[in-house]
């Protein structure tokens, strides 16, 4: 059994962890809460959970195995230095820091204490980014020449409510750190990138858009996002030498949540048949065809299922460190911001 704490009893611990830990409880145990004013949780208590408003308890718990830290982004890096201080296994929220030295020094330190720390990448799991690796090996789009990959909003509201610049909170670390992990975890480290990073609204504001292409050799991967699409783009297109993907529909597991739709329900996260993507490639014989793809079901929880493996049968890292190292394209597109 692994045991876990959290530190955090927000919208992520509830949303994007907790349940799918339960639906694990044969293998993983969720043992005690902090969080600094229970009484204004708004979440539902966890029965047999302990919360606490004294972090000490968590850290000095002997039972606890790793700490999951769910907290705001500008709390990760020193909340994290505690965890791993008190000599626990540690899960940090993406984006995991601010700076890459900042990443550094914690697994640094997780060395030198003889533990664990990971960023938390459970859109590695995304029905969409799944479907798309499934038609990518099945080899019916020849060499790969470009890939689009787009999350958009219409949320004019948000950046516009905001009036000063904050690097940990712009929309680039807020949500490239989804959508670059998936990058970096197929393809690996890039050969160049190109960075288009703005305050659509003037300089102070807050970022609100990016557009950045990673080069594989002849492959450019490009990633996009904003604030400001009345109607988004696919979430994927793909093209190779013999074809083309196209994938709509993003993954439904985060809309499931948001409607408190949870995972224990069959067709959670699952699409539709009319949400499917549509491949159109030439055969080897030169023969046209085009037809829909089954989506990959995905399922957050299997971050859990490697967090797993890795504590309790010593497997490696689902996220290896220099995957989250990584994190210096987020700081190299901020400086370059427009």
């Amino acid at each position: 059994m692994l045991t876990v704490g959290f530190i955090g009893n927000g919208k992520s611990a509830n949303r994007y962890h907790i349940p799918f830990i339960l639906q694990r409880s044969d293998k993983i145990k969720i043992k005690m809460i902090y969080t600094r004013k229970h009484s204004r949780d708004v979440w539902d208590e966890i029965p047999g959970v302990i919360y606490t408003e004294d972090l000490q308890e968590l850290l000095n718990d002997q039972e606890v195995q790793v700490i999951i830290i769910s907290t705001p982004s500008q709390s990760h890096y020193e909340l994290a230095k505690t965890v791993l201080n008190a000599g626990k296994n540690c899960v940090v929220e993406k984006p995991f820091t601010e700076t890459l030295e900042e990443a550094k020094e914690l697994y640094t330190l997780a060395k030198q204490k003889g533990v664990m720390i990971q960023c938390y990448q459970n859109r590695r799991f995304d029905s969409d980014f799944l479907t798309v690796q499934k038609v990518i090996e099945s080899g019916k789009l020849g060499d790969l020449l470009e890939l689009e990959m787009h999350f958009d909003y219409y949320r004019p509201y948000i950046p516009e409510s905001v009036h000063e610049f904050s690097q940990i909170n712009s929309y680039l670390y807020g949500h490239g750190c989804h959508t670059l992990d998936q990058v970096i975890s197929y393809f690996g480290k890039p050969d160049s990138i190109h960075y288009d990073v703005r305050q659509l609204l003037g300089v102070g504001r807050m970022n609100d858009y990016f557009d950045l292409d990673l080069y594989y050799g002849t492959l450019k991967v490009s990633v996009k996002s904003s604030y400001f699409r009345a109607k988004e783009r696919p979430s994927f297109i793909i093209y190779g030498k013999k074809g083309m993907f196209v994938k709509e529909k993003k993954d439904k597991q985060e809309e499931h949540l948001k409607m408190f739709y949870m995972p224990d329900h069959e067709d959670f996260g699952v699409d539709l048949p009319h949400e499917y993507g549509t491949l159109t490639y030439y055969d080897d014989n030169n023969q046209y065809h085009e037809e829909k793809v089954v989506s990959v079901n995905g399922d957050y929880g299997r971050y859990y299922d490697a967090l797993y493996e890795t504590l309790i049968n010593g497997k490696e890292k689902l996220v290896k460190d220099e995957e989250t190292l990584l994190l210096r394209i987020l700081e190299e597109g901020i400086q370059g911001m427009k």
